[in-house]
This record gives structure tokens, sequence and C-alpha cells, in this order.
């Protein structure tokens, strides 16, 4: 029995292994715009799929102008599960989202004696000293 699942194992490996070099390429295609806007997408036969779309926000303000870039990817780990990853690339980073990713541990709860501290200080405020003008 033992011998039968290793060698399923290695004909399952061997297969993938396979599939992948002769993965075709079912679908593509890309946009590039003058505005520097832009989108892709590309499908292969051995079940990888990507998209991405990029636009330039507030483009020509120097202090303001940025890049946002939304996309997704998707595969089948080697261990058969499928992964599919959802992401935003902005002023605020990386932000990717899928069920296999790892998730980081609640925040701890504010302690009682920060909260009191902070709505006291809510609750009176500092006197504002006149602004002189000169």
């Amino acid at each position: 029995m033992k011998v039968l699942i290793v060698a399923f194992a290695f004909l399952a490996v061997a297969f993938a292994a396979q599939s992948d070099e002769q993965a075709t390429i079912l679908s593509q295609n890309a946009e590039i715009n003058p505005d520097g806007s832009y989108k892709y997408d590309y499908q292969t036969s051995n079940g990888i799929a990507a998209q991405e779309q990029g636009v330039l926000k507030n483009a020509g303000s120097k202090d303001g102008e940025s890049e946002e870039v939304q996309g997704s990817y998707q595969y089948t780990a080697p261990d058969g599960t499928p992964v599919k990853i959802q992401y935003v690339a902005n002023e605020f980073g990386f932000q990717p989202q899928g069920d296999l990713l790892p998730v980081g541990p609640t925040p701890p709860p504010v302690p009682a004696a920060i909260l009191k501290a902070l709505e006291w200080i809510r609750t009176h405020p500092q006197p504002q000293e006149p602004t002189r003008k000169f």
C-alpha cells in the first residue's frame, strides 16, 4: 500500500512538472495609454492567470502625484491548492489579500488608564493663546 501511495505521489509530481513545461498561452492582452494608464491580462493552459491595471493619480501635481495599481493572479500550488491573490499598490504601499496569506496577530486592547487619559484630554482642551500680529 505504501509503495502504491509513493508511486502515485511521484506520478502526480511528474505530471505537474510536465504540464508546466508544456504550458501554452491561451490569452494575452496589453494596453498602454499616453496618459500613463495601462492594463494587461494573460492566462496559460496550466491554470496560471494574472491581470493588472494602473493609473497615474493627480497627474502634474508636484506633491500629490502617485501611481495606483490594482490586480490579481492565480495558480495551483504544487500540493494542488488553488492560490488567488488580489492586490492594490498605491501611496500606502503594497496591500495583498488572499485566503492563504498569513494574518498578523490582533493588537491588544488599549489599557483602561490610557482610554481614561485620552477621554480627559478630549474633554479638557488646552486654552489657545491668541496669535500675535506684527
